[in-house]
């Protein structure tokens, strides 16, 4: 069980924006439901009105994250963590007709295929290597990867407060 799972009691599903004003990161949780519905956490992430943009952050189940980033209305950039998730995720399938990808074969079942954007948080300091590896890495759930990202990109005492907020 991981950490989030013990605070929310069921899943660790949950979908926080990220967001910097004047140097100084703030992070908050979007509505659970949002975890499964792709365009409304593109609409929240619109309604941010941080000139830096917004980044959000969703995990799903054990299974994988989305990392999002927009920049006003039109500028999106979206990374999915395995596109093996499409098969038994709605919005995996979402976000891979967002990419306008091919739900994979069964050929590609039993492997890690990150998708979109892997250069998404670049200009902050995690490379599209270490975005990857950290796709790949089997040992962590999602809820683990993001809050490694969050401390990459140097807001995670800001995420770990609002992911605590969650229970």
């Amino acid at each position: 069980m991981t950490e989030l799972e013990q605070h929310d009691g069921e899943t660790g599903d949950f979908a926080a924006v990220a967001y910097r004003e004047e140097d100084v990161w703030d992070v908050y949780l979007l509505p659970v439901a949002l975890t499964q519905d792709f365009k409304g956490v593109l609409h929240a992430l619109r309604q941010q009105p941080s000139i830096s943009g917004a980044i959000g952050l969703m995990a799903v189940g054990d299974d994988f994250f989305v990392i999002v980033r927009v920049y006003g209305r039109d500028d999106v950039s979206v990374f999915l963590s395995d596109v093996t998730a499409s098969v038994d995720w709605q919005v995996a399938r979402e976000v891979m007709d967002y990419l306008g990808i091919d739900l994979p074969d069964d050929d590609d079942l039993d492997q890690v295929l990150p998708a979109g954007d892997l250069s998404i948080l670049a200009d902050l300091g995690l490379d599209e290597m270490e975005l990857g590896a950290l796709a790949g890495d089997l040992d962590l759930y999602p809820d683990e990867v993001l809050a490694s990202i969050s401390d990459r990109i140097g807001f995670q005492q800001a995420f770990q407060r609002a992911v605590e907020g969650m229970g």
